[in-house]
């Protein structure tokens, strides 16, 4: 019998596939269609200190094998995640959840996460310093290894659950970013986040979205993604979680053969809503295929 458990900072999941943050909302969506409780666990959406509107419309934008997004972290700030997303989720959803945080200063990052650390509900902290759609927070903090570690040091004084730090692939060295983080106290790191994309109405002649540059995810991105998951599950000793462009069992084999621990699916949840709930019912049928016992047995695999 295949065996598809995991273990991410300490907390064993029943699979390693996780619905990304952004992608999934706070979960109750998502469990009117099917029994989320099949999955490893779900990242849920990015949660700032204040409510956030989010950016303006038009904030998506098609692309070839992917798409453009600028929401601009939308959602009800914290407290209100705390007391009116938290308990609903809590009627469909009987694992522990990952919080993902944003923020626009290290005392927000900080804030948030002491609030969410105290919540029975969430197993892991996904601390986003990688997020392109906003000005003056997220992305900025994530392509600079000091304050990538200032950050994760922060949020490691006031909580105690694991923390994992979500990096931006828009940098020169990603590896640096990883080791500064892991050094600063990181439980994990989980990469990539989307690639700054854009597209241009040519009847207009106007960028597509409003906020003119956004977050290109989907299968185009998806080699990016095994690539620097490989390069820095080599450099640093914490699990790395990794996603961009995943959609099927085998996408999910090939990442953690590169190193990744556990893996989360993005923007195929936005085309297919089953997505991981199919690619958790094909994985033993892959696994035999390329004669797999245990998928904890095959991370970092690559030779």
């Amino acid at each position: 019998m295949a065996e598809m458990k995991v273990e991410l900072c300490g907390v064993e999941l029943d699979n390693p596939v996780i619905p990304a943050s952004g992608t999934f909302g706070y979960g109750y969506e998502f469990a009117e269609l099917y029994d989320i409780n099949v999955l490893g666990t779900f990242s849920f959406k990015g949660t700032t200190k204040d409510p956030r509107f989010g950016n303006p419309t038009p904030r998506i934008a098609e692309c070839s094998a992917g798409m453009i997004n600028a929401v601009g972290l939308q959602n009800p700030g914290v407290e209100k995640v705390i007391s009116e997303e938290l308990p609903k989720l809590k009627k469909c959803f009987h694992k522990k959840v990952m919080a993902n945080v944003s923020g626009f200063s290290v005392e927000d990052y900080a804030y948030t996460c002491e609030r969410l650390d105290k919540c029975e509900e969430v197993g892991w902290l996904e601390v986003n310093v990688s997020c392109p759609n906003v000005h003056g927070g997220g992305m900025s903090f994530g392509t600079d290894p000091k304050a990538a570690a200032e950050v994760t040091r922060a949020v490691k004084k006031v909580t105690t659950k694991p923390v994992i730090v979500k990096l931006s692939p828009n940098v020169t060295d990603i590896v640096s970013i990883a080791k500064a983080c892991e050094d600063a106290g990181a439980d994990g790191v989980s990469l990539i986040n989307t690639l700054l994309g854009m597209r241009i109405d040519l009847k207009t002649k106007k960028p597509v979205i409003a906020n003119k540059m956004g977050g290109f995810s989907g299968a185009a991105i998806f080699p990016v993604a095994v690539r620097m998951v490989y390069q820095v599950a080599k450099a640093v000793s914490i699990p790395v979680v990794g996603m961009g462009g995943v959609s099927s069992a085998e996408d999910v084999i090939e990442m953690m053969l590169a190193g990744a621990t556990a893996v989360e699916v993005g923007a195929a949840n936005l085309v297919d809503p089953f997505i991981c709930r199919d690619i958790i019912r094909d994985l033993p049928e892959v696994m035999k295929k390329y004669k797999i016992n245990a998928l904890k047995e095959i991370i970092g695999g690559c030779l």
